[in-house]
């Protein structure tokens, strides 16, 4: 078992983003999956042309010659595929999306339908279980409502979602303490969804926990 997270942060190491998808990883290792964690900030990756020569010329491989050859051959490796992104503007980040428009060399010309969902066929006959791991400074649940569209159509095992997100960095020790309870829910989502190829109605309760209130989280940004 193989669990990849492709993130989407700008910032890296440094972003709110690898926190959560730095636990998740944690207990998928704990769970015995051998993880990888992939920064797309550090990798060259070209714009999709929309030539589809990687479907007609050069079956399963993109013409553009840049570092996406490596990172696909990650994605076709792993079983569990990972989506991290910040959301900076309604939807995820430039990084992520265009990492997505990329993976087309995986799919094939042929249309199928999945749950009422139109997609590309795949050419693995083994379809990856896809997780969202998102956060937003924002608070508010609807600040996710343009990805979870976005996503719908892989049908995410697992969709994790934090608002308020700025607190996932804070130095304050009460903020820090219920930020580490959230964060060890995380990290035993990754944990079960390895062992149990699903995750409990109890985790997923403690994920969508909120770790301030609005008005709160006003006052602590000063806004």
């Amino acid at each position: 078992m193989k669990v990849t997270v492709f993130n989407g942060s700008p910032a890296g190491k440094a972003s709110a983003t690898h926190l959560i998808a730095a636990s998740f990883l944690k207990g998928a290792a704990i769970a015995g999956a051998e993880i990888e964690h992939v920064y797309l900030k550090d990798y060259k990756i070209l714009q999709c042309q929309g030539c589809f020569a990687c479907w007609f010329k050069t079956p399963g491989r993109c013409v553009l010659a840049d570092e996406m050859e490596h990172l696909l051959n990650l994605y076709r490796e792993s079983d569990i595929i990972c989506f991290a992104t910040p959301i900076y503007t309604w939807n995820m980040t430039a990084l992520l999306k265009n990492f997505i428009d990329r993976l087309i060399p995986l799919k094939v010309p042929q249309m199928m339908e999945t749950n009422g969902h139109l997609d590309m066929k795949n050419q693995d006959s083994t379809p990856k279980k896809i997780v969202i791991l998102s956060n937003s400074g924002f608070p508010g649940e609807n600040n996710f409502d343009v990805l979870r569209a976005s996503v719908a159509c892989a049908e995410p095992i697992l969709e994790i979602y934090r608002n308020c997100g700025k607190l996932l960095k804070s130095k304050n020790p009460d903020v820090l303490q219920k930020v580490n309870v959230w964060l060890e829910s995380v990290e035993a989502a990754g944990q079960e969804l390895v062992l149990q190829n699903n995750v409990s109605e109890e985790i997923k309760t403690n994920l969508q926990q909120p770790l301030m209130t609005i008005p709160e989280y006003m006052d602590y940004l000063g806004m």
